[in-house]
């Protein structure tokens, strides 16, 4: 399918590997030019030009802690005004609720909520300016099904989509939306980190601690990267223009619920 968005361009955050890799790999193979931004410079330039040899889009690397005020302030100057922004950061870490004090909650804000909010005031005027905007959120799906050890991400989150719901209506009417993406478990380093701490707390191995945590989802599976991407180039598509506000949940099956 022809997505109609070769020839815009698109700042894709926390993108050096994982579900944000991913993405800017759908987009640029859609034709998109890329700002791509991590914190990890070595990692992140392997990643750009790796797109760039494959898919022979201009890609622009920004090394910069996206959830600081400097970051953004970097990666923002760097990417002037864009079609297409797909948010991503990671998540903060797991645990109970009595471990956390208020700086834990602090943190997961910036990084979570606070961060996306921000970089969609600064894009959303020159989207709303040529009658055309992508923004996708990628969000946990744990704000429909919240995950007991994930409280902080369950907070931050939630929080998230409470903004989206309530701007992506006061956009769409200039040819805009902001709509969310949830991942389910995907084969990434928070994976293998969360399938980490199983173990740890169960006293097994990592393989075993996949093997159960794979027999939660009815797909049998974790997710790739790749399949994660291609849903998120579609929401940034012209075929998407109708989806305002909503909240994509792909984790093959793991939240049971009807809607």
């Amino acid at each position: 399918m022809d997505l109609g968005i070769a020839g815009k361009t698109a700042l894709v955050c926390a993108s050096s590997k994982g579900l944000g890799k991913g993405c800017a790999e759908a987009l640029a193979a859609a034709g998109v030019s890329l700002i791509m931004n991590a914190r990890g410079a070595e990692a992140l330039e392997a990643t750009a030009q790796e797109i760039r040899d494959r898919h022979g889009v201009a890609v622009t690397a920004v090394a910069a802690d996206i959830t600081s005020a400097d970051g953004r302030a970097e990666v923002l100057a760097a990417a002037g005004s864009v079609d297409i922004l797909v948010t991503n950061a990671g998540g903060p870490p797991p645990g109970l609720w009595s471990d956390w004090d208020r700086d834990d909650f602090i943190a997961a804000l910036d990084a979570n909520m606070l961060t996306p909010v921000a970089l969609m005031q600064a894009m959303l005027p020159g989207m709303i300016e040529r009658k055309w905007g992508r923004v996708v959120n990628i969000t946990s799906g744990s704000v429909k099904a919240p995950i007991p050890q994930l409280g902080l991400s369950n907070t931050a989150r939630a929080g998230l989509t409470g903004f989206v719901a309530g701007t992506a209506r006061q956009v769409a009417g200039q040819g805009v939306t902001i709509n969310n993406l949830l991942p389910g478990i995907h084969a990434t380093d928070r994976a293998v980190s969360l399938d980490t701490g199983v173990a740890k707390a169960q006293g097994i191995d990592i393989a075993a601690a996949k093997t159960q945590r794979e027999a939660t989802i009815p797909s049998g599976r974790y997710g790739t990267a790749s399949e994660f991407g291609a849903t998120c180039a579609f929401m940034c598509s012209q075929h998407a223009g109708f989806m305002v506000g909503q909240n994509i949940v792909l984790d093959g099956g793991a939240i049971n619920a009807t809607l």
